[in-house]
């Protein structure tokens, strides 16, 4: 039986050292997943970041810039005069006796005055 048990034992060790030595695959390296994933950062820096802070930085200086008598368009589709200005509100007049309050955030666009007010055709 002992003789069984040695044969056994030195079995099963020899079919468990080679099954050992392959149990702990190298996997790749740090520096391999560091350059892998800096070009997909950087793709998504220039292709998405970038771009929206600079939308973001021309129209804060666009709001920044709305004074008396400028034509806006709200981001509501409401086109007219700026009366006043206040530090987060315009007044702005879209007829005849129509006045409303408006927060400058909403403003998307400019124009300038001489350009004419599109009509509702």
């Amino acid at each position: 039986m002992s003789a069984r048990f040695l044969a056994l034992a030195a079995l099963s060790l020899g079919l468990a050292l080679p099954a050992a030595a392959q149990a702990a695959p190298a996997g790749p390296s740090i520096w391999t997943q560091i350059l892998f994933f800096l070009p997909l950062i950087l793709i998504f820096y220039f292709l998405l970041i970038r771009p929206q802070q600079q939308r973001a930085k021309k129209h804060t200086e666009m709001v920044n810039g709305i004074k008396r008598g400028d034509t806006i368009v709200t981001s509501g589709g409401l086109i007219g005069k700026v009366n006043k200005v206040n530090d987060n509100e315009l007044s702005v007049d879209l007829a005849d006796n129509v006045r409303v309050r408006v927060i400058k955030a909403m403003v998307i666009e400019v124009r300038n005055k001489a350009e004419p007010v599109p009509a509702n055709d």
